[in-house]
């Protein structure tokens, strides 16, 4: 059990980024392309978070021309570098799947003021 412990505590980030449902967030993520890396930033609105501990995910949708891009992030991932929140959201659900049938402003989440 101490084995499990020490190897899952070596993988957890230290800073681990605070992104709840119904925020847009811009996620750098590191992409290995052949020898070279680079930075990709995918900008989209948190629909989902699964799991917990290590193998917390949160998946974000986008529309890219015209048609919907969801990608699926693990919190814990070395090739997320960073977790930029745009815009904070205000909904009433754990999980906005209804946005994907949605068009235009139909699709829109309201802000959340603090």
């Amino acid at each position: 059990m101490d084995a499990i412990k020490l190897m899952t505590e070596g993988m957890l980030k230290a800073e681990k980024p605070v992104v709840n449902v119904g925020d847009t967030v811009k996620v750098h993520v590191r992409i290995k392309e052949g020898e070279r890396e680079r930075i990709q930033v995918f900008e989209g609105t948190v629909i989902a978070k699964k799991h917990g501990g290590i193998s917390e995910t949160f998946t974000v949708r986008r529309v890219a021309y015209g048609c919907g891009v969801e990608r699926v992030f693990p919190i814990n991932s070395p090739f997320v570098e960073k977790v930029e929140i745009v815009r904070l959201g205000r909904v009433r659900r754990a999980k906005l799947f209804y946005l994907r049938d949605r068009v235009g402003k139909a699709a829109k989440v309201k802000e959340r003021i603090k």
